[in-house]
């Protein structure tokens, strides 16, 4: 199945950009990056050259050969069977990673070749880069990629209800959804957490409609991650790893899910695997918030690098993970009981990244308050809270109120869409419209 995805948007406005640079599509593994990369090929080009330098090491000798882009595409062309040398032609690099000559010579074609369309694209692409590894600074654009949001999810599993759902703010107002479209969108939502958002999984329950076979290829996922780790790393960085990957569901079970080394094993010490954990968010497998303890413009200026929150990439995988059996999940009055909202939470930060709301934090007050999360949107800072149950009420939320004075407030919940005040009260499964909310708002 290929599925509608809101960063098509991106790749259109690249493809017909006056100045275009080599793009780098970055993300997760297994997110469909490169299934995106071919339908869009497909779409908008009469050919796509494809080269995936995982499968086939040997292209790279072309780029260490030389730095000549003619040699270079003309020996592609080769190996493709026509030539790739015009305007007509996706020219893909996948798992560039694998050949840091390619991802230096992206220098070259932007300096030589701007005329031509090309994306390079690997799900361990942050890491290498984080690594230091010789790389064509501002001449290369970037986009990110992410399992599919609930929006997204909704768009290919009931188009008729994602017309409903497009349509909340026609009138501009933030007013109460009627009941009958409401618990329908929580249907889909319930389904959603089954399945995450990684595209195998999602194609596996809609087209089945088989729970247990979704969460066997989950499962999969995940088995496929830890020999990820084994593939790309030396014994001892894939132990440390592993270690951080498997607290993951006991650090978000914690009441204010800091993370803490020793939760991972007993003795365990930040030196000894902030490498390990770094290598984690590189390749996109986990979300990082760091604390603040004063909310001011701008958040970065005020991280205490010492306290963190780490969430996993998707909702689907860190059930799997905790082992949560989907059944709760399909219990209304159950939905976020278990796992303590952490669910939720999970949820609300991935949704925040893949809107491009990436300038997050927590903060807390000498233990007296503790606010899930603040963005920063334009000039303002806006507190976020996540409830995961009937129960709206928030300490934290009113003590923040009361120190700072903030212009809006967010709180997620499974209650209806509402204003009051300054405060904002949003069902979880309307979190990708956040943006669109706070601007309706401000």
């Amino acid at each position: 199945m290929i599925f509608k995805r809101k960063i098509e948007a991106e790749l259109e406005k690249w493809r017909i950009a006056a100045k275009r640079k080599p793009l780098l599509l970055m993300g997760a593994r297994q997110v469909g990056k490169t299934t995106l990369l071919k339908y869009f090929g497909t779409k908008f080009f009469q050919r796509t050259a494809y080269f995936n330098f995982d499968e086939n090491p040997d292209l790279c000798q072309f780029f260490r050969q030389t730095k000549n882009v003619k040699d270079i595409i003309s020996n592609l062309s080769l190996v493709q069977g026509f030539d790739i040398d015009n305007t007509n032609t996706l020219i893909v690099f996948d798992e560039i990673q694998e050949c840091k000559e390619a991802l230096n010579s992206l220098k070259y074609f932007y300096e030589n070749k701007p005329q031509l369309y090309i994306v390079g694209a690997g799900s361990l692409l942050g890491v290498t880069l984080g690594q230091g590894t010789s790389f064509p600074v501002g001449k290369v654009q970037f986009i990110d990629m992410y399992p599919l949001t609930y929006e997204e999810y909704l768009i290919n599993e009931d188009p008729v209800l994602y017309d409903v759902y497009l349509s909340i703010f026609d009138k501009n107002k933030i007013e109460a959804i009627p009941e009958i479209f409401l618990n329908k969108f929580w249907n889909v939502f319930r389904m959603y957490f089954i399945s995450g958002g990684m595209p195998e999984a999602v194609n596996e329950l809609l087209e089945t409609k088989n729970i247990q076979s979704t969460i066997a290829v989950l499962q999969n996922i995940l088995r496929s991650y830890k020999l990820d780790f084994s593939k790309h790393l030396n014994i001892k960085d894939v132990i440390k790893i592993q270690y951080i990957w498997d607290s993951i569901p006991s650090q978000l079970a914690r009441e204010n899910r800091k993370f803490l080394y020793r939760v991972i094993r007993t003795g365990a010490r930040a030196r000894e695997y902030e490498s390990a954990l770094l290598w984690l968010e590189q390749a996109g497998m986990i979300l990082k918030v760091n604390r603040i303890t004063k909310p001011n413009f701008p958040l970065s200026a005020y991280v205490d690098l010492t306290a963190f929150k780490i969430y996993v990439f998707d909702i689907g995988i860190l059930r799997s993970m905790a082992n949560l059996e989907p059944n709760i999940l399909m219990e209304k009055s159950m939905l976020f009981t278990e796992f303590k909202g952490a669910m939720a939470e999970n949820y609300i930060a991935q949704s925040l990244v893949a809107n491009n709301i990436k300038n997050i934090a927590y903060w807390t007050s000498s233990g007296k308050a503790e606010v899930d999360f603040l963005i920063q949107y334009q000039n303002n800072i806006i507190p976020v809270e996540v409830k995961s149950d009937l129960n709206v009420r928030s300490k934290s939320l009113s003590y923040y109120s009361k120190k700072y004075n903030p212009e809006l407030m967010i709180r997620f919940s499974v209650r209806n869409l509402q204003k009051n005040g300054n405060l904002i009260n949003i069902p979880l499964f309307l979190s990708d419209k956040l943006i669109e909310i706070i601007d309706m708002s401000l």
